[in-house]
């Protein structure tokens, strides 16, 4: 077994990059990028340094200086991570964003990020800056950025970035938003130490031994930045970006890689299992397949595997780990994974306090999401069991934003998860809810019931409440458009209306809705609506609406599904 670096030994992650460009062969590939016509780049870890020098370099030629912010916007690509690391050495904050952002949410994070500067990936799946209303945003494409060395290099150049000041872990490393949709979105600030130790924590819980990586989550994300690019660059591990959403490529990308581990989304696992069960549905083989599933998991992991070896052969032969977190994991797609001999390890956290809670391989139960991880420290709040986390891991907070700073992290350094949990007797953490204002969807999406809320508000329907209603279904529950809360009781509130009167307000509700989806981005959109049945919510004290009392009347009851017509029935 070869020897691995410490990152508590590092200052910054540019170490990462400098040592792996060193401490592996050159010949192997770290990152590397798979479309539909075959492999497109291929990279090692001195390859992946070289250009993220380059960039580094023309990121300043441009005048973009340290402490600047550079938004990126890219499907994936080698380029992007030589990007990231370009910029760090620069010292400069990256700010990432997701391709599914829609427009004006992309507006407002560049607003709020005070940059003028985009880095912005290439070819036909590569985003429209001028379509998203980013026009005035200097645009450096990935492919410049990371072009080898032209006339506009001094001889020097490399001696002079040599000399540049090293970012230390204190330093800001990048401004993840995880929301954008209000007028304030909100910016979690990362710095090169919350990044280290993050990834300290990934090697804790994945002992370093050579990985095998298909990549299909989003760069934009903590979850894949941290334990599959750092992490995984650190102890040299092989990842593969898939540029595709074609099954039948990324399924010949796990068998060529010969892939051991994926990081995924509940989602996703969800995805490749419905797509194994259509092809033993085809063969007529359900019955069969079930059978072996109750006999198998009586049996060790490897005997599990060796009961399906066939479906192992179509997944590479060599695949034994799924890391999952980002949201809910039904226990059942747990089992499922596991009765083929394939460990799920669950995982729990946030981008604000990086993974605070995990599974191992050695102890991997359904339903609970495991114990805390050293050095992170994790403990329930007195009264609510809110969920706490603390450790060198845990964000300084979000950007330029003190109020929403001193709302989510105590003075002690604590971060306010809003979710609730509970111990187990083994003492692991388990999950019973979330809070009142966060939709975690099964793709791993936040959506903030408040930014829906607002966008209906914006658009005439004052009063209501976004909920999840389903596995990721959002649903909206409304009073008619200009409806205000009774202050007292018989003031105000909806009037009494007639079948013509109630089907012209649905209808304009119908409109209303279909509007503000077209502003939202994709995984924030309203699958229904409903009308509440009385004048006006209930409703605390001081008019907050009563969202668990909303939540179990519309448990109970039947959505009215948004109309691509209005007048449709």
């Amino acid at each position: 077994m070869p020897e691995y670096p410490d990152p508590s030994q590092f200052t910054s992650v540019v170490d990462i990059l400098d040592d792996a460009a060193t401490r592996y062969p050159q010949s192997r590939a770290t990152l590397s990028l798979r479309t539909d016509s075959g492999i497109d780049l291929a990279w090692s870890a001195a390859e992946l340094r070289r250009r993220a020098r380059l960039a580094a370099w023309r990121l300043r030629a441009a005048g973009i200086q340290t402490g600047d912010r550079l938004l990126t916007w890219s499907p994936p690509t080698p380029r992007l991570p030589a990007v990231f690391w370009g910029a760090a050495m620069g010292g400069i904050v990256l700010v990432p964003l997701d391709l599914r952002m829609a427009p004006n949410v992309l507006k407002r994070i560049a607003d709020r990020a005070g940059t003028s500067h985009m880095a912005l990936g290439t070819g036909p799946d590569a985003p429209d800056p001028d379509g998203a209303g980013l026009d005035g945003l200097a645009i450096h494409t990935l492919d410049e950025l990371t072009a080898d060395r032209d006339d506009a290099f001094p001889a020097d150049w490399e001696a002079q970035l040599d000399s540049w000041p090293k970012p230390v872990r204190g330093d800001l490393y990048q401004i993840v938003y995880t929301s954008g949709t209000t007028s304030a979105p909100k910016g979690v600030m990362l710095t090169h130490g919350n990044m280290l130790s993050t990834i300290e924590v990934c090697k804790a819980l994945l002992p370093p031994r050579p990985l095998r990586v298909v990549s299909l989550l989003p760069l934009s994300h903590l979850f894949e930045q941290a334990p599959v690019l750092m992490y995984g660059t650190m102890i040299g591990a092989e990842v593969m970006y898939v540029r595709s959403r074609n099954p039948r490529v990324i399924f010949e990308t796990l068998r060529e890689m010969r892939v051991n581990t994926m990081v995924v989304t509940p989602q996703l696992m969800e995805l490749f299992w419905t797509a194994i069960m259509r092809e033993v549905d085809k063969q007529g083989k359900r019955a069969t397949f079930e059978r072996a599933r109750k006999i198998a998991r009586r049996l060790p992991y490897a005997a599990r595997r060796l009961v399906f070896r066939s479906i192992h052969a179509q997944l590479g032969g060599e695949f034994r780990l799924f890391v999952s977190a980002g949201a809910y994991l039904p226990p059942e797609v747990q089992r499922s994974w596991e009765d083929l001999g394939i460990i799920v390890l669950q995982g729990y956290g946030a981008t604000e306090c990086g993974p605070a809670a995990a599974n191992t391989e050695q102890r991997h139960p359904a339903g609970v999401v495991g114990r805390q991880i050293p050095p992170i420290q994790l403990r329930l709040a007195e009264g609510s069991s809110e969920i706490l986390v603390a450790g060198p891991s845990v964000s300084p907070g979000y950007w330029q934003d003190p109020a929403a700073t001193a709302a989510a992290f105590d003075p002690d350094g604590w971060y306010r998860t809003g979710d609730i949990g509970y111990f187990n007797e083994q003492g692991e953490l388990v999950l019973s809810g979330r809070t009142k204002n966060i939709i975690v969807l099964p793709s791993g999406l936040n959506v903030f019931p408040e930014d829906v809320e607002a966008a209906l508000h914006d658009h005439g329907i004052s009063q209501s409440v976004v909920l999840e209603t389903a596995p990721g279904r959002i649903e909206a529950v409304v009073l008619p458009p200009g409806t205000q809360p009774i202050i007292a009781p018989g003031r105000g509130g909806q009037e009494e209306r007639d079948a013509e009167q109630d089907a012209a307000v649905r209808t304009d509700i119908d409109r209303i809705v279909k509007a503000v989806n077209t502003d939202l981005s994709i995984h924030q959109r309203i699958d229904a609506w409903r009308m509440w049945p009385e004048p006006d919510f209930p409703r605390t004290h001081t008019l907050k609406i009563r969202r668990d009392a909303v939540r179990e009347w519309a448990a109970a009851d039947i959505p009215l599904a948004v109309h691509d017509d209005p007048g449709a029935d």
